[in-house]
């Protein structure tokens, strides 16, 4: 049995996924302008550019081929993105990255309906809490463990004993959802809205699809990828090639 890696976290958990909110329109383009401002006598808007394909290919020959590491321009263009049913401690490490970074995060005091849904039975503990799909796992040292069915089944017991207790606080004694809220597994899922440069999501891949990070944060990262590739596809391509998964990271 193969240890479980990043993309077939994706595919076995139909439950987390990212997908594009808001994107600058013809970002290579603006990064062309913005590069090209740095000496161009004219002001940058009396000057017609190059086509997007064209623009991104001028992008890395000049700012990026040959370790020439230009990557101020890059911080420019945004893209938003809505990052739905990763787990809590997923949201919490993406967080650490603030420089060119912004969310917005599902608050757990104003959305326990979700919960109380899973103790009546309208949600599965799935569809709320995240549990590890079954299969042979690495911890950071390397070392091998199984995660079986049985484990599986036994974790979402648990979930579900746990959104009980959260509904019988909630209905009974009319708990507040802040206080409830410490009822509930550390593995709720938490959609989360991120809004990042150009330059600094690829530097959050740098970090977080690197092989040896944890491997939720690595399924994030192969999210965000498609997304990226169809975004700045010249840019990603370059990027893919030198970079990603490398660990090597961006100035």
């Amino acid at each position: 049995m193969k240890p479980i890696k990043a993309k077939d976290l994706l595919e076995l958990d139909r439950y987390m996924k990212v997908v594009m909110l808001r994107q600058t329109q013809l970002p290579q383009t603006l990064v062309w302008q913005a590069g090209k401002n740095d000496y161009s006598e004219e002001p940058i808007h009396t000057k017609f550019p190059p086509k997007e394909k064209e623009c991104g290919e001028w992008v890395i020959e000049q700012l990026l081929a040959n370790e020439r590491g230009h990557w101020g321009p890059l911080e420019h263009p945004s893209i938003t993105l809505d990052c739905v049913g990763f787990v809590h401690n997923v949201m919490v490490q993406a967080r650490t990255h603030r420089i060119g970074v912004t969310f917005d995060v599902q608050s757990q005091r104003y959305t326990g309906r979700r919960v109380l849904k899973v103790a009546t039975g309208e949600l599965k503990p799935e569809e709320v809490f995240y549990v590890r799909p079954e299969g042979l796992y690495l911890d950071r040292k390397g070392h091998k463990y199984e995660w079986t069915r049985e484990d599986y089944e036994r974790q979402l017991k648990f979930c579900l004993a746990a959104s009980e207790r959260y509904m019988e606080g909630y209905n009974t004694r009319g708990m507040a959802e802040e206080h409830l809220r410490d009822y509930l597994p550390q593995n709720i899922r938490q959609n989360f809205v991120v809004s990042f440069s150009l330059r600094s999501a690829l530097h959050f891949l740098d970090l977080r699809a690197k092989l040896d990070a944890q491997i939720e944060i690595q399924a994030l990262s192969e999210g965000m990828i498609p997304v990226m590739k169809e975004w700045v596809p010249e840019i990603f391509g370059y990027y893919e090639e030198k970079r990603l998964h490398k660990a090597r990271l961006s100035p």
